[in-house]
């Protein structure tokens, strides 16, 4: 295969990364791509790698104590977030991470403007979190069902027809100008979009169906969303293209087979880790001398 996991050589592959500037077109991102992996065991191999990587990397981020991680995931229903964050995430010391999921604003967050919830639970120093959807819910979910924008009591929009193309610009801007703030005070963010295709997702569906032990994942309203598809489809594609930044990058990863979905996942992760010159704090010469004084005592007794 002759890759490893500290060649990270999915976070500038172009079946991937979205390059700051992008017009996305997500026809054109193959949803069973599989890179240089030929099967299920050669993706499994580098994971394992990244995964053994990640648990190292977090130890020094949680103790330096200098930078957040933010990791946002982004999907249609059954992608498979859930799955890949407990697989890529396993080797990580729960104190040093933790995951925030985001489902419809309730009455006391539509009573705030539509970011005070992230706000809430962004990570502090040292820490890695994990957004199972996000803020970008306000300009994919809403984009499709314009409706649900006129509970947050905007001023200026009163119906539906206030909500036009300016109006997701702007927004588009907010998310922008957030995560510029973010990164510039220490947050690192790392988006991901699980793509899957819409027939995967009807096959996995129907398991959700078949499947006793996999009935309680199953909503009928997430199959009456399938009839919203290609707008969900012209919604990721223009939040995506508008909001891939130096700051803040997107990834497309293909998400039809779930090995290489958390293998892609797990390589981008520690690659980003990897870049932020991470080290164990450094002892001054009077905590050195605190330190010796110590092991005396401890090695008198």
């Amino acid at each position: 295969m002759g890759k490893n996991s500290t060649d990270n050589f999915l976070r500038l592959d172009e079946n991937v990364f979205v390059k700051p500037g992008t017009k996305v077109n997500l026809d054109k991102y193959d949803t069973k791509y599989t890179s240089v992996f030929k099967n299920k065991d050669e993706a499994n191999e580098m994971l394992e790698k990244d995964i053994l990587r990640l648990t190292e990397l977090q130890d020094i981020l949680y103790a330096q104590g200098n930078h957040s991680v933010l990791i946002i995931f982004q999907a249609m229903d059954a992608a498979g977030k859930d799955g890949t964050i407990k697989h890529v995430m396993s080797g990580v010391n729960p104190q040093g991470c933790d995951v925030a999921s985001f489902k419809s604003p309730s009455y006391e967050e539509l009573l705030h403007d539509y970011l005070w919830r992230i706000n809430r639970v962004l990570p502090r120093k040292g820490m890695i979190k994990i957004f199972n959807r996000s803020h970008y819910e306000e300009v994919l979910v809403t984009r499709v069902h314009p409706e649900y924008i006129l509970s947050q009591k905007i001023p200026g929009i009163k119906t539906v027809d206030d909500i036009g193309e300016k109006f997701w610009e702007k927004r588009f801007k907010q998310i922008n100008n957030f995560e510029k703030h973010l990164t510039e005070n220490g947050t690192r963010i790392i988006k991901f979009f699980l793509h899957i295709s819409n027939e995967e997702q009807r096959i996995r569906f129907l398991k959700r169906i078949d499947h006793p032990e996999k009935n309680w994942k199953f909503s009928a309203a997430d199959v009456a969303e399938r009839k919203h598809w290609n707008k969900y489809m012209k919604a990721y594609e223009e939040a995506i293209s508008a909001t891939s930044t130096e700051n803040a990058p997107w990834y497309i990863i293909p998400a039809d087979n779930k090995w290489f979905m958390r293998s892609a996942v797990g390589d981008i992760i520690a690659g980003t880790l990897e870049d932020m010159d991470l080290a164990y704090p450094k002892l001054n010469k009077d905590k050195l001398s605190d330190l010796k004084a110590a092991k005396d005592l401890l090695l008198n007794e």
